[in-house]
């Protein structure tokens, strides 16, 4: 099953180029209290929510997917969750670029563990990227995003897969420089999450997809992810020895090789294998 967030908060329906407006769907979500439960309502009964979004589906308003704002399908994530050089190619390429390396070497999750991006970094396809500050070089990078359907702690590796609600893909915004990680990829906008969610039963081998980035139609980033460090299991297992796990978190994998700067007026189009394409904007600062 494929369904985005799009407008105002509407829920839709992905099939092929139109979306089925089911919003009425979330009619059946409880109604919480403060103080809220962790982990995001909706995913926490996805089950509930797919069947409800395919008895609404036959009746549901019709809309073209190029008519409507894609929001990030994943509304109230707890976590972020990034990883840091997790494909060896781009750890190369980082350590022969000094304005990625500032003269350090650039190492891999087993020396740097995983960092969190802010929950207000967090945006749709439809709303873009703001660049922020334009005397700062400003990198893409694309990468697989995981969310987490059923939480955990110390998950074993050979179950992990079966923590993953589906997939999204994630492009994992950055100003260069010394601060911290979770700084420079935190700002407004850095966290952008679509064009929407496919569930996992859709995916046959996250381990085995082609991922794409281009800039302006030129393909900066290509690759595929059986090309991480640490595979989707590993990460989800490696993860859930540091933080306890909630349905809705979402991991990022890290990005492939090809990083590279962009500005204002940029259009990137991102692609992933058995998920789709999004087109993304880049504004500057308004």
């Amino acid at each position: 099953m494929k369904f985005c967030r799009f407008n105002d908060d509407r829920l839709g329906l992905v099939e092929g180029d139109v979306v089925y407006d089911v919003t009425a769907a979330t009619a059946v979500l409880p109604d919480l209290r403060w103080p809220l439960p962790r982990g995001d309502v909706f995913f926490a009964h996805l089950d509930l929510m797919k069947t409800e979004m395919q008895r609404l589906r036959p009746d549901a308003a019709c809309l073209a997917l190029t008519d409507v704002c894609l929001l990030s399908p994943v509304a109230n994530p707890g976590k972020i969750i990034g990883a840091p050089v997790n494909y060896l190619l781009h750890q190369d390429e980082a350590n022969k670029d000094a304005e990625l390396n500032f003269g350090l070497p650039v190492k891999t999750i087993d020396d740097l563990g995983l960092f969190l991006k802010a929950g207000s970094a967090l945006v749709g396809a439809g709303e873009g990227v703001v660049i922020a500050h334009e005397d700062r070089r400003t990198d893409h990078e694309i990468e697989l995003a995981m969310i987490i359907g059923q939480g955990g702690r110390d998950i074993p590796q050979a179950d992990a897969l079966d923590h993953i609600a589906g997939y999204c893909i994630g492009l994992d915004m950055t100003i260069r420089g010394t601060e911290d990680r979770s700084l420079r990829k935190s700002l407004d906008s850095f966290a952008l999450l679509g064009p929407w969610f496919v569930s996992a039963d859709e995916i046959a081998d996250p381990d085995n997809l082609d991922l794409e980035l281009r800039v302006n139609n030129a393909v900066r980033q290509k690759s595929n992810t059986n090309a991480l460090i640490y595979g989707i299991a590993r990460l989800v297992s490696y993860a859930s020895r540091h933080y306890t796990l909630d349905v809705g978190d979402v991991i990022l994998t890290g990005t492939p090789e090809g990083v590279g700067p962009v500005q204002a007026g940029d259009r990137l189009v991102c692609a992933i294998e058995g998920i789709g394409e999004m087109t993304v904007m880049i504004r500057g600062k308004s």
